[in-house]
């Protein structure tokens, strides 16, 4: 088990790593839609949250040679349901192949106030079928 950090992306805010490789599999915490450069939102709109916090697993994807195209699985944590298509929409420019499984939820509360996060399963490599 090894523990991933890259500056490309916002450093943990409590005690846990910015992602973890066991296994073949890189486990990305849940990343916020902080701007790794300011430190701050990038936007109070949930579509530029769900963007930002898709560059951030794409930084860390990208740290430990690895892409969006290996992505296996998410979850995306949105404040305010109501918003899911746009959200949706926003996501889906990330994944124009096959898109990973995914599980959506409302949460009445996030870290920071965010409005959305998500977090990551990455393959490092392809399986054969």
């Amino acid at each position: 088990m090894k523990s991933v950090s890259t500056n490309d992306a916002p450093a943990a805010i409590g005690p846990y790593s910015q992602a973890i490789v066991a296994n073949g599999l890189v486990f990305v915490s849940g990343q916020l839609p902080i701007d790794p450069a300011t430190g701050e939102f990038v936007s109070n709109d949930p579509v530029e949250q769900c963007r930002q916090s898709l560059r951030n697993i794409e930084a860390i994807a990208k740290s430990v040679d690895a892409s969006l195209s290996r992505v296996v699985k998410t979850t995306v944590l949105v404040k305010d349901l109501s918003c899911f298509a746009a959200v949706n929409a926003a996501y889906a420019e990330f994944f124009p192949g096959v898109a990973p499984a995914r599980t959506t939820f409302e949460a009445s509360a996030l870290p920071k106030g965010a409005l959305v996060e998500i977090d990551a399963i990455i393959a490092l490599r392809d399986e054969k079928s």
